[in-house]
């Protein structure tokens, strides 16, 4: 049967009109529904000023691109969380996660990876940093007899391949002059590494953050090495693919912008920043509270500082030295003119903000010794449970501030104190104490680690003390 032209055929041209209407419509929205893969560690917390907080509050779909070239955009944020980068950075050589977070040494790993494989990353910013390692850990069984690192000499010790605590632990050796084999090393999850430490299967493990903090407060474990021994330092970062950045630039510069949102959301109301990350990430608020609040062992800050480059030129040095890495270029992969670009956008000076060190830090009036909290390297603060976190100016202050609570029959979720040797923020009830037993008002110094209190006792004519002790060699009054 011959048809003739379709305006000679009854009701055909309108049918034909719709069909080019609805092809035309599928198109459009295959164009503008574009699909944004991040790539989160919920449970690392200091990346969650880049990840869950951003999530739960909706803080990237609010600074997303809606006029210009994206006015008829549709998005949809695809959030895949992981416990470690590795995985990450498999999805990222996929383009199923365009954005994804993860620590200094991971980076490197995903910068080289996606040069060898054609699929480029770039890192943009950093997400929080402490400048000389703090953060990552070695914990040991409470009950182990092992005390610093050199006890760990042929033992079996455990850590997540990869990670920036393995980063750590082989700059530690490095350090010392020790050969790989120094221990008997072995990847495990933190999960793994967790359950192996606490059947004391294993000697120590070696983790980041927050399991180097976290296991100790769960009551089973004990930190012997922190990573600011090394004093190299240590961060998380974002990167993202280089396509997608330079196809959708506004988007990137979007999602750092509510990456500087979360930040100030953290630093403005700390306890309940972390009472929120608890709720999201199931992580104690009390652990989260040592990184992220007020003197915390991380630093919130995007900027990328010549200390932080230098610092992966250094990691690379000794991967590649252990062949556990391909070749980077690492002047290709750094790239901070979005972060840059954010902060002209927002009306703020990149460049002040990159030459800063500084953090914020506990402030207030001692409400026992009745003098001004301002000065980070002494200061103390003591968690009241079901109520505030109250600030105190002195290791005493706040050991004579715990007794005065508990004898008006309050109960504490935390208690913080800073290193003396160290500078990081740590709980009171793990340190060990150097404490001149001799004065009347006994001077009482906090040390993470039982060889920096007995140093410290040995030089100034003191003894070393547990917290229990510590609390009893003070009054009320003193």
């Amino acid at each position: 049967m011959r048809v003739g032209p379709a305006s000679k055929v009854p009701g055909l041209l309108p049918m034909l009109a719709a069909a080019a209407v609805t092809l035309m419509t599928v198109q459009v929205n295959a164009q503008t529904t574009l699909e944004i893969g991040i790539g989160t560690q919920n449970t690392t917390t200091n990346t969650v000023t880049g990840g869950v907080v951003l999530k739960e509050l909706g803080l990237f779909e609010k600074h997303l691109p809606k006029t210009g070239k994206y006015k008829d955009f549709k998005y949809t944020l695809s959030w895949q969380n992981s416990t470690s980068g590795p995985p990450i950075t498999n999805g990222m050589m996929a383009n199923n996660i365009q954005i994804g977070m993860m620590g200094d040494y991971p980076l490197m790993v995903n910068g080289a990876t996606g040069q060898a494989t054609k699929n480029e990353t770039q890192l943009i910013a950093i997400i929080a940093y402490n400048a000389h390692g703090g953060g990552n850990g070695i914990v040991v069984h409470k009950d182990s007899p092992f005390y610093e690192l050199a006890d760990l000499k042929g033992k079996n010790v455990s850590v997540p391949f990869g990670s920036a605590a393995h980063g750590m632990m082989l700059t530690s050796l490095q350090k010392r002059g020790l050969s790989p084999d120094f221990w008997n090393l072995v990847s495990q999850s933190p999960e793994v590494g967790t359950t192996n430490l606490q059947e004391k299967r294993i000697d120590a493990h070696g983790d980041f953050v927050p399991f180097a903090e976290l296991l100790p407060f769960k009551g089973f474990a004990r930190k012997i090495y922190d990573g600011a021994e090394t004093k190299v330092p240590t961060f998380h970062g974002v990167v993202v693919r280089k396509d997608f950045a330079e196809k959708y630039p506004e988007i990137v510069v979007a999602y750092l912008k509510a990456l500087l949102e979360a930040n100030d959301w953290m630093r403005k109301n700390p306890k309940v920043g972390a009472e929120k990350v608890e709720e999201w990430t199931k992580i104690n608020k009390e652990v989260v509270y040592v990184f992220l609040g007020p003197g915390g062992v991380h630093t919130l800050d995007p900027t990328i500082k010549k200390a932080w480059v230098d610092s992966i030129g250094a990691n690379y040095a000794i991967l590649q030295k252990l062949n556990m890495i391909k070749p980077l270029d690492i002047g290709a992969w750094v790239n901070d003119s979005y972060v840059r670009q954010t902060y002209k956008e927002l009306g703020l000076d990149y460049d002040k903000q990159l030459a800063a060190y500084d953090t914020y830090n506990v402030k207030g009036t001692d409400p026992v010794c009745n003098v001004p909290v301002d000065n980070p390297k002494l200061v103390g603060e003591v968690w009241i449970q079901g109520g505030d976190i109250v600030p105190f100016s002195s290791p005493v202050c706040t050991l004579l501030g715990v007794k005065k609570y508990t004898a008006e029959g309050k109960k504490f979720n935390a208690v913080y104190l800073v290193d003396h040797e160290l500078g990081i923020k740590l709980f009171a009830d793990a340190a060990f104490y150097a404490i001149k037993a001799d004065l009347k008002k006994p001077d009482v110094v906090p040390f993470l680690l039982k060889k920096d209190a007995e140093a410290h006792a040995a030089k100034n004519g003191g003894k070393v003390a547990t917290y229990a002790e510590a609390l009893t060699a003070i009054n009320v009054g003193q």
